[in-house]
């Protein structure tokens, strides 16, 4: 592994943890704000709404991933034509598929009961079609951001566009406290949150094209045999987001269907608290996801090797240490987070975090199949993992309440845990051995003794810069 791909590693990485720190923040303020001004009722209702418009994000953004992956590769091989053609053929495909899919929302919301389908009691069925009209709008174009990302990632400056997508995103947050802070209800917090992201959106459409000139949103480049070759791995990508819906959503509904509204806003918020374990991995995932993409482009099997051991190591002790901190604090965080107004539940965030654990290696392991377009079993059998343990929650819950809700859950990555690993060491060319071994060994630079020389090396040539500029002043 050189030198540039060992800085870009270490940017990205920097980037993504400012990426993870503002969505964390997010997470703290949002809570405790809709906590005070909502109660915790409407606050279960709010996260009922919200997440419902989810299952729109799996209509299109395969093909914002997939055409990430094709164009981050296709430059790792000096192919900016092909890369260009990948990018514009996308770009319309999503346009028309986001155009069709607004039309199928509006149809559903002006012809179903959506207020009652979903057991929203607490707000008429007029503001709660309005509210995920918005919502799901806001979706919808939030999925022509991750084609405009793939843009930054496919020449290697994904650490910039990763700071430029988190600052947006923070300040969309903040516009859409406002109306919550003036009284206001989750009709026109939903409406303000929309239109805050379509902004957000449309500003990473004129940054992309100042920042990168080759990329154009014509069509000069496009083609339909682009489109049908990406359109396999693309429809088996929608499976990732369609089963990270059924996990975190799907679970949230199970839950209001078999508890009500109270025990959902105790669910998401000790299932919040327990997540920030996954900030860490999530960190890991998204700094090795681009160079697997250059590596792998590259033929350079070492390199793709290396990063898939280094990327499970590193996820899975960071996992872990988080995981300890939460199980200690976290309880005690979740009852002050909330005012009070949720109990803080050790045993139940306890048991979240095991999943976190079982979550931890096979996500990381996974990025380097995602990473390279060969994805389509992983992606079936995450969606229909989850899926099934969605109706083990359900009924979970219905018998032993929020323990057995959190402890179906472990289900789904017990399954993926089995298949993810053989197939990411495959792909590598590793041997179980190799990897293991990997597991619990790490570099020599990394060592006290080298890192303590590195310092001492550093200091030394810091002295010595001082020294030639004073004698140079004098």
């Amino acid at each position: 592994m050189d030198d540039r791909t060992k800085r870009r590693l270490f940017v990205g990485f920097a980037t993504t943890l400012v990426s993870k720190a503002a969505s964390t923040v997010i997470q703290l303020i949002q809570v405790p704000v809709l906590m005070h001004f909502w109660g915790r009722s409407m606050f279960g209702v709010w996260g009922i709404l919200t997440a419902t418009p989810t299952y729109l994000s799996f209509s299109n953004s395969g093909f914002g991933s997939v055409a990430g992956n094709e164009m981050t590769m296709l430059m790792a091989r000096k192919e900016q034509d092909a890369a260009l053609g990948v990018f514009q053929s996308c770009w319309w495909l999503i346009t028309l598929v986001m155009s069709a899919m607004i039309v199928l929302m509006c149809s559903v919301l002006y012809f179903l009961p959506v207020g009652r389908l979903l057991n929203l009691t607490l707000l008429s069925e007029h503001d709660v079609k309005w509210a995920l009209f918005w919502l799901g709008l806001s979706v919808l174009f939030g999925q022509l951001e991750q084609l405009l990302q793939s843009a930054y990632r496919c020449i290697t400056r994904y650490s910039y566009g990763n700071f430029l997508k988190s600052g947006l995103s923070l300040a969309a947050f903040c516009v859409q406290l406002v109306p919550v802070l003036m009284g206001y209800g989750p009709r026109t917090t939903a409406m303000v949150f929309a239109l805050a992201n379509i902004a957000v959106t449309l500003i990473l459409c004129v940054k992309v094209k100042l920042d990168i000139p080759w990329i154009s949103y014509g069509w000069s480049h496009a083609s339909f045999a682009e489109i049908k070759r990406l359109t396999r791995p693309s429809l088996a990508f929608m499976g990732f987001p369609l089963g990270n819906s059924l996990n975190i959503q799907g679970s949230q509904l199970a839950v209001n269907y078999a508890l009500g509204n109270d025990a959902v806003a105790i669910w998401i918020t000790a299932r919040t608290v327990s997540r920030l374990a996954l900030q860490a991995v999530e960190m890991v995932k998204n700094t090795v996801w681009p160079e697997l993409s250059i590596a792998f482009g590259a033929g350079n099997m070492e390199v793709v090797r290396t990063l898939h051991r280094r990327a499970c190591q590193i996820a899975l002790v960071m996992s872990l240490t988080v995981v300890a901190i939460v199980a200690t604090l976290g309880p005690t965080f979740l009852h002050k987070w909330t005012l009070g107004k949720v109990p803080s539940s050790p045993g139940l965030v306890g048991l979240l975090l095991v999943v976190v654990v079982f979550y931890s290696l096979w996500s990381t392991s996974a990025t380097l199949v995602a990473a390279i377009n060969l994805h389509e079993r992983l992606a079936t059998l995450y969606s229909i993992a989850t899926g099934v343990t969605v109706i083990v929650t359900y009924f979970a819950a219905r018998r032993y309440g929020l323990f057995g809700a959190a402890g179906s859950l472990l289900l789904s990555e017990v399954i993926m845990d089995a298949y993810v690993v053989p197939a990411s060491l495959k792909i590598a060319h590793d041997t179980w051995g190799g990897f293991m071994g990997a597991m619990v060994h790490y570099p020599h630079a990394l060592r006290p003794k080298a890192l303590a020389a590195r310092l001492r090396r550093r200091t030394q040539e810091v002295e010595a810069e001082l020294e030639e500029k004073a004698e140079g002043k004098e």
